[in-house]
């Protein structure tokens, strides 16, 4: 074995990251010590110990190689005596387990995740925990903080994940790359006190919370009579305030945005309140738990409003934050309803014209009221936008991403394993006029390209069609319960892991390049 390695692991603190060919070079000396195929850039060292992931038929391993007992006793895994450089260590090669990637969190810092503040960032939503390599090779030519980890509730009860498999997946994929520069975790769409406990134990750092629930998407066209019963039903209790106050705080008075001013009269004020008002106090409530719950941990929240039918007009938006921020709330990001049509996986829906304009007051708002940055929700390949957020929010933008990974991993399917592809497109379309009641999208299954007619090398293009593509996304779930698709769809992304990492890294690179620093 190389002496250098030895000596590289000779460290009490942790050291510096390989350069590319000698880190390389350790790989293969490595290979040859002890038989499995190294990833290059995960090889790390600290306290006088090596570590480094390795494959074996098709199986991950963490590899540990040290003389103290100390960090041995910490991991779990088939130990053999191994000579460095003329001492006698032990290697564990140990499996992936959530016991294993929390003893090596603890020694490698760059890990675990951390909160990420008011850079330009990205969410890499992941659904089948393989995508994160990817994710880090797009991140490294960006100007964004990435969010590595990133599920909602909801997408974990479809694929049968939990909380700390996401953190877990993303961690190893971030020690596989070598990345060490810090990834933000994103507890996503949470809707009860009982998920938040929940995340913060698995080490999540952002909490969006989702009041959606509490929107009342009627309030903008309801009859006066009615916006005066839906004030006098508002839990005036949790927003600590009464309706002559807010009144005196924010109807007919001059708001100065800094680019522009805004005075919201009592009508338009009564009616954000009715709408809004139910969702600021679940805010509140949310808010609360999680702080106590948190006590001395950091943490970031973000707002997210922006599943509802009914636009955030300006005012709403004044309403929303000045509220939160009276009640002595505080946030990173907040997702407005905006205008156009999010749908899932496809690109935005609207005029950009009139996009520009009402972002342009929605950062207005950010600045005066924050800052704080805005997010895209459902912002995978909105490509004819991202130039106007990069623009005009500069780094007060957050790009959150949830199934476009996964439909990478169907390209890459489409290409190593056509057949199994053709099966779960054929399920997939079975299964979209229930799968899609929880999604915003409007494929329509029968404009769909006739598979049958399509050849192997026609079939990535699929990917491409918008109705094949909405269609794919939603079904995820489906796919994912379904036993004789499930294990084939892994196998085979595993087996041919880099054609996957290269789709993913290509995909989000379109993504980043809008929003680099010009």
């Amino acid at each position: 074995m190389s002496i250098n390695l030895a000596a590289y692991a000779e460290t009490e603190a942790l050291a510096p990251q390989l350069p590319e060919p000698e880190a390389r070079l350790f790989a293969a000396n490595l290979h040859d010590l002890i038989g499995i195929a190294i990833y290059p850039h995960s090889i790390s060292a600290v306290q006088s110990s090596l570590f480094f992931l390795g494959r074996d038929a098709g199986r991950k391993l963490l590899g540990v190689i040290s003389a103290e007992q100390s960090i041995l006793g910490q991991f779990s895994g088939e130990a053999a005596p191994v000579t460095v450089a003329g001492d006698e260590r032990t290697l564990l090669l140990c499996s992936i387990s959530p016991p294993n990637a929390a003893a090596l969190r603890s020694l490698l810092p760059f890990l675990s995740p951390r909160t990420i503040g008011l850079e330009r960032s990205a969410g890499c939503g992941d659904r089948l925990g393989l995508a994160t390599p990817g994710h880090v090779r797009a991140i490294e030519r960006s100007a964004m903080a990435p969010i590595f980890a990133q599920q909602s509730m909801r997408e974990n009860a479809r694929t049968g994940r939990t909380p700390q498999q996401v953190i877990d997946d993303a961690a190893w994929g971030v020690f596989q790359e070598g990345w060490r520069y810090g990834y933000g975790a994103d507890a996503d769409h949470l809707k009860v006190a009982a998920d938040i406990d929940l995340c913060l134990g698995s080490g999540y750092t952002l909490f969006t919370f989702d009041p959606g629930d509490h929107v009342d998407n009627n309030a903008p066209n309801d009859a006066p009579r009615d916006i005066l019963r839906k004030l006098d039903a508002l839990p005036w209790e949790l927003l600590e305030t009464a309706p002559s106050d807010l009144c005196s705080r924010l109807a007919d008075k001059p708001i100065d945005l800094g680019d522009r001013q805004l005075a919201i009269s009592l009508e338009d004020l009564l009616r954000a309140a009715a709408k809004y008002g139910p969702a600021v106090a679940h805010t509140s409530r949310m808010y609360r738990h999680l702080a106590q719950a948190a006590g001395t941990r950091p943490f970031e929240v973000e707002v997210s409003i922006d599943e509802t039918d009914s636009v955030t007009t300006l005012a709403e938006h004044v309403y929303i934050a000045t509220e939160l921020k009276r009640l002595g709330l505080s946030w990173v990001s907040l997702a407005p309803r905006y205008v156009g049509s999010f749908e899932k996986g496809v690109d935005y829906i609207g005029d950009p014209a009139e996009f520009d304009r009402s972002f342009a007051g929605h950062v207005a708002v950010a600045r005066a009221f924050g800052p704080y940055k805005l997010s895209l929700h459902s912002g995978s390949d909105k490509f004819s936008i991202y130039p106007i957020a990069s623009r005009l929010a500069g780094k007060l933008v957050h790009l959150k991403t949830a199934g476009t990974s996964y439909l990478e991993a169907l390209r890459a399917v489409s290409v190593l394993g056509p057949a199994l592809f053709r099966k779960i497109l054929s399920l997939a379309a079975e299964r979209y006029p229930s799968d899609r009641a929880t999604y915003h999208v409007s494929a329509d299954v029968s404009r769909m390209p006739q598979v049958a007619a399509l050849s192997d090398a026609d079939l990535p293009a699929l990917l491409d069609d918008f109705h094949a593509r909405q269609v794919l996304h939603v079904t995820f779930g489906s796919v994912m319960q379904a036993a004789s698709l499930r294990e084939p769809l892994f196998e085979t992304l595993r087996s041919g892991e880099e054609t996957y990492y290269k789709m993913v890294e290509q995909h989000f690179q379109k993504h980043f390049d809008s929003f680099q620093v010009s």
